[in-house]
């Protein structure tokens, strides 16, 4: 399953939310600058999505449905944006794994704002991860958004885990986004088609809050067919037993998180702490220099591995 918020074409969750949004455009009171504010994978460039579609497509064939809160596939706009070729709406994203949005881009938005739209109907721009724009970026930024050209609109992506400078948030309207377990359980069965989220086992549970997070999580699983019931402990041992971290993008983004889960898990069941506690620390602290400094990953784990999970 390759689901990715721009072919996600049903909502689920943020009903009510949604509503309102729809409201405020068809009142002209939408605001221009929004930033959507929550967990990875919690569903914020979906909704985003389904918004740009809502408003583009209002004019057009195969419209959105509003009742089902679902995109059209065999909508103009919404072929357009999958392709990312639509003449009113621009992406930002850093998706080429850079460390930072780049100045360009933000340069090339601006040059796209100061043309004019097509057939005369309002522009939508989205900019993913607002997080990683750098001190350059948002400063260009913050002059576009001030006084933007008549008839824009910007959908801010936010990570709530990553602080974004006041200077940004005070000019936007911001929603936060949150998902219960039992909305969580409701996504996560529409889009899994199976009960894979109620028999994950909860080590994962306990730390993967977002339906984004846990599909990724399960496709990983189908994969290397590995049963959801498997815990922490047995997980970790399957993957440097396979060699998985060597050729696998999820586990060098994960990793940090499985080892977090599994020192949290052991502590919580020792009563002599300090020396696991240290090992935790330390392993943290590797993880961080390797994302930081792009050190020898593979290191990492064969450290782990005979420190710790062979001890």
């Amino acid at each position: 399953m390759n689901i990715k918020p721009f072919n996600n074409t049903k909502l689920y969750g943020y009903n009510h939310l949604f509503s309102k949004l729809v409201k405020l455009y068809s009142e002209n009171r939408l605001p221009n600058k929004i930033i959507f504010s929550g967990n990875k994978g919690i569903g914020k460039s979906t909704l985003a999505y389904h918004l740009t579609n809502y408003i583009l497509s209002t004019n057009e064939n195969n419209e959105y449905d509003l009742e089902n809160k679902k995109i059209n596939e065999n909508n103009n706009s919404y072929k357009l944006i999958s392709k990312n070729i639509h003449p009113n709406f621009f992406l930002i994203s850093n998706d080429d794994e850079k460390p930072n949005i780049q100045i360009s881009k933000i340069r090339e938005m601006i040059n796209f704002t100061n043309k004019s739209s097509f057939n005369n109907e309002c522009k939508i721009i989205i900019i993913d991860n607002i997080e990683y724009l750098n001190k350059h970026s948002i400063n260009a930024l913050l002059k576009v958004i001030e006084e933007p050209n008549y008839n824009i609109n910007f959908f801010l992506i936010h990570n709530n885990k990553n602080k974004i400078l006041d200077t940004l948030n005070s000019r936007c309207i911001k929603f936060n986004l949150f998902l219960n377990n039992d909305e969580k359980k409701i996504v996560l069965n529409n889009l899994l088609n199976a009960e894979f989220y109620s028999n994950l086992n909860s080590d994962f549970k306990n730390i993967y809050s977002s339906p984004g997070d846990i599909i990724f999580l399960h496709n990983f699983f189908i994969e290397n067919n590995i049963n959801e019931n498997i815990n922490i402990d047995n997980l970790l041992k399957f993957i440097i037993n396979k060699s998985l971290f060597k050729k696998n993008i999820f586990i060098k983004d994960n990793f940090s998180y499985f080892i977090e889960l599994y020192f949290l898990k052991l502590l919580n069941s020792l009563k002599k702490k300090e020396y696991v506690y240290s090992l935790y620390k330390y392993f943290l602290l590797k993880l961080s220099n390797y994302n930081k400094y792009n050190l020898d990953f593979e290191s990492v784990i064969i450290e782990f591995n005979n420190k710790v999970l062979n001890e």
